[in-house]
């Protein structure tokens, strides 16, 4: 099999080496880490880049659909200014994405195009950490969306229980806080001010 005239040699770190896509904010390359048949949590490592096992959920909540990261994306000081109503900062990571599909796909470690449409405003442990919402672009079933409106709201219920109960444990009180989902329009500026925070935290 002939090899394409550009390719990558070795394997990139999928936060630092893989390109968020030409057309972000509104079109995104979205690293998946989780599926919905995943009872486990995984999450991509900073030095590595491979999938390593974070913890075993606690409880029988499992995502509602594929969950990953943005490449070359930082929670910074941007990300952290549109929250609105609180003071806090941003976490520090990649700037998480839920993405829907119709189709099952089980697999996780994989990258995607990911059509935004919206997303949570999340607040966990005083740290900005928002949760994009997007489809799979092409999707034969949720092509036709264009802002998160258009999604039934038993979807984004779904979203915003799993990630208000993913964390709990007996005898603690909950650190996270979610605000009312909000459009593409606000979710692209929260992708654009990841893409700044990630410029100034990462510049060459």
């Amino acid at each position: 099999m002939p090899f394409p005239d550009a390719f990558y040699r070795w394997r990139p770190h999928p936060w630092h080496g893989i390109e968020i896509g030409d057309d972000a904010p509104s079109v995104v390359t979205a690293y998946i880490e989780i599926t919905p048949f995943d009872s486990v949590k995984y999450e991509s490592d900073k030095k590595t880049g491979y999938l390593r096992v974070d913890r075993p959920q606690r409880t029988s909540s499992q995502p509602p659909s594929l969950y990953g990261f943005i490449p070359r994306t930082y929670c910074g000081r941007r990300v952290a200014s549109l929250m609105e109503g609180h003071d806090v900062k941003g976490d520090k990571d990649p700037l998480d994405i839920c993405v829907i599909s119709e189709r099952p796909i089980n697999h996780a470690d994989i990258i995607l195009n990911a059509r935004v449409l919206g997303g949570l405003p999340m607040v966990d442990d005083g740290e900005a950490d928002d949760k994009i919402i997007a489809v799979l672009e092409d999707d034969h079933v949720w092509s036709n969306t264009n802002d998160i409106a258009d999604l039934p709201d038993i979807v984004i219920e779904r979203l915003r229980h799993y990630f208000c109960t993913y964390k709990l444990q007996p005898d603690k009180e909950s650190s996270v806080v979610i605000g009312e989902p909000y459009g593409r329009e606000h979710a692209e500026k929260v992708v654009e001010a990841s893409m700044l925070d990630y410029k100034e935290r990462y510049a060459d």
